[in-house]
């Protein structure tokens, strides 16, 4: 009989238990849902993980978070020296060839310098350029309507776009696509698909690059070879990334015959599950083009960054999952090719706010790129742009898609709403209606501090000030060859661990944080330094990371490399979480046991 009341009475003890855990469960779980409800700090935390504001997609993308953090991480050699990543991140997509009037161009462009970007991508289309066929860049036809067909320079509308570009202090990355129709043997629908003679494309993209040389510097080769219809729209046009490569790599070799210094991007890689023949997965597209020898035929690699339905602080990373980190992937296949040293520039990036009130939902491909509000669109971008700052050292320019369209005829396709404008000018009210995501930008980009974040940033990086007797020279052995003869510097930067990379200070170099003297870079022969002279000297350590400005000064000019910025608090701080954890652990057993005690002796 005692052994069947000890029975029943832990039977008893159990039941409770678990009817308190039951409770706390319960109770827990209510005030999670309150919190994500009213977006309260869980919200916080789960938006900057998931990228999503609704509750219930929220805790779905928490449960995808774990399975990313399950997997083998990706492979971004973050602290490797990368050339073309000390640009000015901001760019945008114009349409300046469709354009007309002169003072409407000019509008455009003050307002793009006005809201802080600095890069133009712009469309150099062939078939506008060599129009009449092989060899002739001029253009005849019934220009307007009259019955008489003029023939004019195909050269004209892009000299002005170059002249006036430089004028308002942009610089441009051409983009050389789209054929003319005498370059194909049988028509295709769209136009887009590549010519039958790769050789006409090398032709058209030098005697661009001959007739700008000095002017123009950066030239994309195609968009979206990956996809239909880019690659080509006829039933037989299927996506090869041989073909592609061997496009990329005839004009890489043609460009640099006419200029060393011209920058060759890669065409931009669109984001795409699809293994059908006329898409192609980017990343299966990508490793297929290194397998036919891509990997010395580009400068610059260049992908899409749309963000569809997440926010731009979406950190899942599944090979299905199309969102704005989409490029850590990418980059870790450029990293198993050897290719860790060149970066990635996002050739078009935005969210979509095809879901306000006012836009019909029967206009053509309504959820295709995503449904967002204004709102969103707004705040998103200059997120997607610290995030990159922040976290992707590999990442050089970021172009927004796009300023405006020439009129509002095409408000009936969803692509339309991208815009940052209302293509509202006229000649009596001579400018553009900005929408938020323009607002937001302007603010954002105008309010910034330039800041070196994690990774390996060469002195020549826009957010580095110089002396103005500075002088970038080629240096032996510098980590891209070349490094700024320098007596002053000063850059700011936010992390734990800042390094500088330099040699041959004649005299004492001061280093000051935030004005303060802190001490001096060692002079040669004081510090170890590589058998090339290259000293690196650490500045500035900290157990969590701080914003700060240093500032080197001396005397006599210094060569001065690199700075090297590393982000270890959390690294620091799993200890200090480790143990905390570990103490809550220990102190809710001993609660619990002690509860259980007391209910036996009851």
């Amino acid at each position: 009989m005692p052994r069947m009341n000890t029975v029943s009475d832990n039977t008893n003890t159990i039941r409770r238990y678990g009817v308190f855990i039951l409770v706390v469960l319960v109770v827990l779980g209510g005030l999670l849902w309150l919190d994500l409800s009213n977006q309260g700090l869980v919200w916080r935390v789960f938006w900057s993980l998931t990228g999503e504001e609704a509750p219930l997609a929220q805790l779905q993308g928490m449960v995808e978070v774990v399975g990313t953090a399950l997997r083998p991480q990706p492979n971004t050699a973050p602290l490797t020296p990368i050339a073309h990543t000390d640009v000015v991140p901001y760019g945008i997509n114009m349409f300046l060839e469709q354009e007309v009037e002169v003072p409407k161009i000019e509008e455009q462009l003050r307002m793009v310098r006005d809201a802080g970007f600095r890069w133009i991508r712009q469309e150099f289309p062939w078939e506008d350029i060599e129009h009449d066929g092989r060899g002739q860049f001029t253009v005849t036809r019934d220009f307007d309507g009259d019955g008489t067909v003029e023939t004019i320079s195909g050269w004209e509308k892009y000299d002005r776009i170059v002249e006036l570009t430089a004028a308002y202090g942009l610089e441009l990355q051409v983009r050389l696509s789209n054929p003319p129709a005498w370059a194909r043997a049988e028509e295709d629908p769209l136009g887009l698909g590549p010519p039958d003679d790769f050789d006409d494309y090398v032709n058209y993209a030098v005697a661009v690059a001959r007739r700008y040389r000095g002017r123009v510097r950066y030239y994309q080769i195609w968009n979206e070879p990956n996809i239909f219809p880019e690659w080509g729209s006829r039933p037989d046009d299927w996506i090869d990334a041989a073909e592609y490569t061997d496009l990329l790599c005839r004009t890489y070799r043609a460009l640099k015959r006419v200029d060393p210094d011209i920058v060759v991007i890669s065409g931009a890689l669109a984001p795409t599950s699809a293994i059908d023949g006329k898409n192609i997965n980017d990343y299966i597209f990508l490793q297929n083009m290194y397998d036919h020898g891509a990997a010395d035929c580009f400068d610059v690699l260049s992908i899409q960054g749309y963000g569809l339905n997440s926010g731009p602080t979406d950190r899942r990373m599944r090979l299905t999952d199309i969102n704005f980190g989409r490029n850590m992937l990418i980059r870790d296949i450029m990293v198993r090719n050897g290719d860790a040293s060149k970066p990635i520039w996002i050739s078009e990036a935005a969210w979509n706010p095809v879901g306000e009130p006012d836009v019909p939902r029967d206009i053509d491909r309504y959820e295709a790129y995503g449904v967002v509000t204004e709102a969103q669109a707004a705040s998103y971008m200059p997120l997607a742009y610290q995030r990159a700052q922040e976290e992707w050292p590999w990442i050089g320019v970021i172009n927004y898609w796009f300023f405006t369209r020439p009129h509002p005829f095409e408000s009936d396709q969803s692509w339309f709403y991208f815009r940052m404008v209302e293509p509202d000018y006229s000649p009596e009210r001579p400018t553009f209606t900005p929408l938020p995501v323009y607002e937001s930008m302007r603010d954002y980009i105008n309010s910034q501090t330039p800041t070196l974040y994690i990774g390996v940033h060469q002195a020549e990086h826009w957010a580095i000030k110089h002396h103005s007797s500075a002088r970038l020279l080629d240096a032996y052995l510098a980590q891209l060859g070349q490094a700024y003869l320098t007596p002053i510097s000063e850059f700011t930067f936010y992390g734990t661990d800042v390094w500088v990379r330099w040699r041959g200070a004649a005299q004492p170099v001061a280093v000051l944080i935030d004005g303060e003297p802190i001490g001096r870079l060692p002079q040669n022969g004081d510090w170890p330094a590589d058998e090339n002279g290259w000293m690196t000297y650490r500045v500035f350590a900290s157990d969590l990371a701080e914003t700060h400005t240093v500032r080197l000064a001396s005397t006599a000019p210094f060569m001065f490399d690199s700075v090297t910025v590393l982000n270890q608090s959390t690294r620091r701080l799993m200890p200090v979480v480790a143990v905390a954890i570990a103490l809550g652990i220990f102190t809710l057993v001993i609660l619990t046991q002690a509860l259980l005690r007391r209910r036996r002796a009851a």
